[in-house]
């Protein structure tokens, strides 16, 4: 929905029966990842708790795509990368000259883990084995194809140095599966159905990070975190794998009334089950986890729950 029209909207939804319902569009990813179905569940707690309102999870590009649709008005609510929210609200990176000061956070949802997947008898086993291997560094747009430069840029890799594919999620794993490419970037959280699939179809291995590696990373990019993916999350992938994370944000413009925020706010924590019933990374959906990974100022209707959810809220998130 246009944010032009927002307020037409809403005012003729207050002047028309209570049947009427806003129609709000959720800005998620591919459907191989975990935005897509994130954003559906949020899109069911909207429709059956936040009276006169309809969500709808779109699927997008993701991270980087999702800012801009944001800014423009074509998306109310949009997931994206910590960093790329940071880049787009700062006018940094992605966004160098395009700075896009209307974001504002409604909170953090999950962490990403970078995930980087080859086949068992590839012959590739650390970062630097894939100069001159054919790889799939995300959607053009995504934020895996933002962790994924910095990530290769801060330990003396570029895109140049290989052959780089930007395939979505599903498109890597096929390309992988197809022999087409030899490995692939995923920042989405764990497990997702794209790498799950692969692993049941093909014998893989994860591409794990050096301690060096992490560090040089988080120096480039403070918004990462050293995670671990645990062993046996896919299949033949049994030991724990060093890697880095990243916080999801769930963003709105600072141009949607205060009202609505807080009501989807609300609802979104009072009925976090519901979440996690369709996607096990809303188990990390907690205003704790807000409070520490969110990299931008809150809507003043979040704030508002927060306040009243008794949160301490960092100086940082207030508007």
């Amino acid at each position: 929905m246009k944010l032009t029209k927002y307020f037409a909207v809403a005012a003729l939804v207050a002047a028309t029966p209570a049947m009427a319902q806003m129609q709000l569009s959720i800005a998620t990813g591919g459907t191989g990842g975990v935005y897509y179905p994130m954003g559906g569940g949020l899109a069911e707690v909207i429709n059956n708790n936040v009276e006169g309102y309809s969500a709808t999870a779109e699927v997008t590009g993701a991270s980087v795509e999702n800012m801009g649709l944001i800014a423009t008005g074509d998306a109310d609510l949009a997931i994206g990368l910590a960093d790329t929210v940071q880049q787009a609200y700062s006018g940094t990176g992605r966004f160098e000259g395009q700075e896009l000061p209307m974001i504002r956070a409604v909170g953090s949802l999950y962490a990403n883990m970078v995930q980087i997947v080859t086949l068992a008898d590839s012959d590739i086993e650390t970062i630097d084995d894939l100069k001159g291997k054919r790889v799939s560094v995300g959607a053009p747009g995504s934020g895996t194809e933002v962790n994924a430069k910095t990530l290769l840029e801060a330990n003396g890799i570029s895109f140049d140095d290989f052959n780089a594919q930007r395939l979505n999620f599903n498109e890597t794993a096929d390309a992988l599966n197809n022999g087409d490419i030899d490995a692939g970037f995923w920042s989405v959280g764990a497990p997702t159905s794209s790498i799950l699939n692969l692993a049941t179809t093909n014998s893989i291995r994860m591409i794990g990070l050096s301690d060096e590696q992490v560090e040089a990373a988080k120096a480039a990019d403070p918004v990462f975190a050293s995670l671990s993916l645990a062993g046996g999350v896919y299949d033949g992938v049994d030991e724990a794998v060093s890697t880095l994370g990243v916080p999801n944000v769930l963003v709105v413009s600072s141009e949607m009334d205060d009202d609505t925020v807080y009501m989807i706010t609300k609802a979104m924590y009072e009925n976090i089950a519901d979440m996690q019933a369709v996607h096990p990374a809303a188990n990390e959906t907690t205003v704790e986890f807000s409070m520490n990974a969110t990299p931008v100022p809150l809507h003043p209707g979040a704030l508002r729950y927060y306040e009243e959810a008794g949160a301490t809220i960092p100086d940082k998130l207030r508007p």
